[in-house]
């Protein structure tokens, strides 16, 4: 494979494999006007309008060491932080521009107070950084898909040159990758049109990261943004392929493969309500039932989910998404061995849920009431050496009977005396195979 070292992919990726769950958080200067982190290009706002939401960046309630136990009540593996959106503006004591969180009347470095909390209580860190820039006065204005001036006439004659950004953003991820510690993720976002990897110099700036931290694990948005998956698909990524595919608001259907049909590390980015920023009239959140379930269907197609929310104006979790990661902390205390560190089996989908599976143990994930008896579907009674209800460990007897009796080839357990579910979000049968 050109550029791709497959061994030291391998080593690098093996904690991702396992890890499964991630948590997003999108803040910045845009949960204060609080429609959205694409607010600037949205409503063509100018560097100027938008000056006053700096001036008045004070986050008063801003305590990452309480997210950080939300995150890790509720299972998350790993954290992605935003250090800097498309509006530029930075959450990190960059060198390179004085439009960033130490210079408001915040006054703090959060990616450094975000990464220490995370760390702390044993959570993996990865730092978001938007290769775009609204700011800047040398990324590209009049014209561009996405400049919040891109159809102003004043810009149409606006001078920059293109070198002159790629020295400040290269400069940048490189004091992302020496001066907070061991990263574990770079979520870059993101490529389009012709402003490509190559236009970006990605092929230089992955070799200047990895030089400087050769474990860090990068998406594959050098190369493309939601839509497109980049040369990792291929039969020879190159270097500025990423590590993983990063599909976005959508669980793919069957998983995402290569052109030999081998499976690929991918993970599904999604929010908990519309949008990734803070928006305060968008109630639209979906069910923690919801995100648990497709948590499952994830992990049992070989992905992760990296699950979204975005800090209010105070620096607070909302409450909506507040009490989503309690309910989710409540399902993951009894259940999270079916998720965590577990993937894909080798069994056809059952009509009832999912399956997932770690070693010699499979875990059975029961969405839909039951008349009877659950069907161990692709088991063979001689093929189980026992079966335990996960969120008691009370154990299952395989069914034989006069009903089961005419299904030979499969085997049965029994949930309980009615249809209803132990648990109506997610009921876990864990089989432990001979």
């Amino acid at each position: 494979m050109e550029n791709f070292d497959l061994s030291a992919y391998q080593a690098r990726t093996a904690w991702y494999q396992k890890a499964r769950f991630g948590l997003f958080i999108h803040w910045g200067l845009y949960a204060i006007p609080a429609r959205g982190e694409w607010l600037r290009s949205n409503e063509r706002i100018s560097k100027e309008d938008y000056r006053p939401y700096f001036q008045e960046f004070t986050a008063a309630n801003f305590e990452p060491g309480l997210w950080a136990k939300k995150a890790k009540a509720a299972g998350f593996q790993y954290v992605v932080f935003t250090a800097k959106h498309h509006d530029g503006f930075c959450l990190f004591d960059s060198a390179y521009t004085d439009f960033k969180s130490t210079k408001t009347p915040f006054g703090r470095d959060a990616v450094a107070e975000v990464l220490e909390a995370f760390r702390e209580v044993g959570i993996k860190v990865g730092l978001y950084y938007s290769i775009i820039d609204w700011h800047h006065d040398h990324y590209p204005h009049f014209g561009d898909r996405h400049h919040p001036m891109r159809d102003n006439p004043d810009f149409k004659d606006h001078q920059y040159d293109f070198d002159t950004y790629l020295d400040y953003m290269h400069k940048q991820v490189l004091e992302l990758v020496s001066n907070y510690g061991q990263l574990d993720i770079l979520w870059f976002d993101f490529a389009y049109d012709d402003l490509n990897a190559q236009a970006f110099k990605g092929q230089e700036l992955v070799e200047q990261v990895r030089q400087l931290q050769p474990q860090v694990i990068i998406n594959n948005r050098l190369e493309a943004s939601g839509e497109g998956f980049g040369s990792l698909i291929e039969a020879k990524p190159g270097l500025t392929s990423g590590d993983f595919v990063s599909p976005e608001q959508i669980i793919p259907p069957k998983g995402i493969f290569n052109i030999k049909g081998e499976r690929v590390l991918w993970e599904s980015c999604i929010t908990l309500n519309d949008h990734w920023g803070y928006v305060s009239n968008d109630h639209n959140f979906k069910s923690s039932k919801l995100i648990i379930r497709k948590l499952v269907e994830t992990v049992s197609k070989g992905g992760n989910l990296l699950v979204n929310v975005g800090p209010n104006a105070l620096g607070e979790i909302p409450k909506e998404s507040a009490l989503i990661l309690e309910e989710i902390a409540a399902w993951m205390k009894y259940n999270q061995e079916s998720v965590i560190a577990t993937g894909p089996a080798d069994l056809d989908k059952p009509e009832f849920g999912y399956i997932t599976q770690k070693g010699k143990a499979l875990y059975y994930h029961v969405f839909d009431e039951i008349i009877g008896y659950l069907p161990l579907s692709g088991l063979k009674p001689k093929q189980i050496e026992k079966v335990r209800l996960l969120v008691d460990g009370s154990e299952l007897l395989i069914e034989k009977n006069w009903i089961t009796n005419n299904y030979p080839d499969l085997s049965f357990v029994r949930l309980g005396s009615k249809a209803t579910l132990v648990d109506p979000v997610d009921t876990v049968v864990k089989v432990y195979t001979k």
